[in-house]
């Protein structure tokens, strides 16, 4: 079977699994606990690891938090800066087109008394730079915009987004969780981004694992929020709870294979998307309409229309040869808010799948589509 579902999650690297085993084996200490060998090798995987993802996103060591993945992350920041930070302010902004742990945990705050501006996004989901200018007042506490939409790939404009909340005293956060191990994203670059979320399963590492980027300030301490986990006082009493070390060694080696083929597999990706784009319009010309944009994406995000064919159907009939989907796999449920929000009808968001490529494929595989 082919495998064209990786906006949802990604096959593990084989120098990943192997980097893990030991950890779940042999090496089983708990990273917390002292004088003992087997405590201190894993104390040091866990450095490795979060040096491995400071390098791949630009950031110092101290500023990653590791979390059970992008969902914690986004539910930690959003909560925790509306919690501690709430005395400065009770506004929120957000977009029309985040992942649901975003909307959800911002529709949870306007029950406890927050404010939440929901930002409309283009014909390719994102933000105009104006609207949030306009939507920024005095008792705005933060600003949480995604850097790459899941479905579409469309990237947002994140280096001016993030001027623009430096310039205005205002936190920003960004699910980076499409991004991170897909683009080149240097955080030094980016001073306005005050926090940022990611995953490991979305490259290549596994599942159950993610961190949060809490930007330090020119004192060396992390920006204040109040962490949504209390207990032993773990990474930085941010998030507290036993380690899951070889979660995180598996992160960590998936960071650091990223940082050595970032360029090779975007390049590759591209020609690949370039292949199966021509295929598809060859093999349906006038029966298919692309609903992102070709430029300014994540390299492999296609969402697609098939004219007249239901999409859960497209996608069962298709399960035994390629695997796809309707949109996000943490909503598959629910008709897509994101293609609605672009000004999609509701016929048209029925008709959309989107295919997601990795570097594991090759371009013969892609060949399966001309038999269709």
């Amino acid at each position: 079977m082919l495998y064209l579902d990786n906006s949802a999650t990604t096959q593990i690297h084989p120098e990943v699994k192997d980097a893990m085993l030991p950890f779940l084996m042999e090496e089983f200490g708990n990273p917390s606990s002292k004088y003992y060998l087997v405590a201190e090798n894993a104390k040091n995987a866990v450095k490795k690891a979060r040096s491995a993802l400071g390098s791949l996103i630009g950031s110092k060591d101290s500023e990653i938090i590791f979390t059970s993945g992008s969902t914690e992350s986004n539910n930690m920041i959003i909560k925790g800066v509306a919690d501690f930070h709430s005395d400065k302010g009770k506004h929120i902004i957000t977009t029309k087109v985040e992942h649901p742990s975003v909307l959800e945990t911002c529709k949870y705050l306007e029950t406890k008394g927050f404010e939440v501006t929901y930002l409309d996004v283009d014909e390719y989901g994102r933000i105009l730079l104006d609207d949030l200018r306009n939507q920024i007042k005095k008792n705005t506490i933060l600003v949480t915009i995604i850097w790459g939409n899941n479905e579409l790939g469309s990237l947002n404009d994140i280096k001016a987004i993030s001027e623009l909340c430096l310039q205005k005293n205002v936190f920003f956060h960004s699910d980076a969780t499409q991004v991170i191990g897909k683009i080149k994203i240097n955080l030094s670059d980016y001073p306005g981004v005050t926090f940022l979320s990611c995953s490991s399963h979305k490259f290549h590492g596994p599942k159950g694992i993610g961190a949060a980027f809490i930007r330090e300030d020119q004192y060396h301490i992390l920006t204040m929020i109040t962490p949504l986990l209390h207990g032993g006082g773990q990474e930085q009493g941010i998030r507290s709870g036993t380690l899951a070390v070889h979660n995180i060694v598996g992160l960590g080696k998936a960071a650091e294979i990223a940082i050595n083929s970032i360029s090779e597999n975007i390049q590759k990706i591209n020609k690949l998307e370039k292949y199966l784009i021509s295929i598809l319009k060859d093999k349906f010309s006038n029966q298919i309409h692309f609903n992102n944009d070709n430029d300014n994406k994540i390299p492999g995000v296609i969402s697609i229309q098939f004219k007249g064919i239901n999409n859960e159907v497209l996608v069962k009939s298709l399960a035994p040869i390629v695997a796809v989907s309707t949109g996000s796999a943490c909503s598959s449920s629910k008709p897509s808010h994101v293609l609605s929000a672009i000004g999609l009808t509701i016929d048209e968001v029925i008709f959309t799948v989107r295919f997601s490529l990795s570097s594991f494929i090759k371009e013969e595989d892609l060949d399966i589509f001309k038999q269709l």
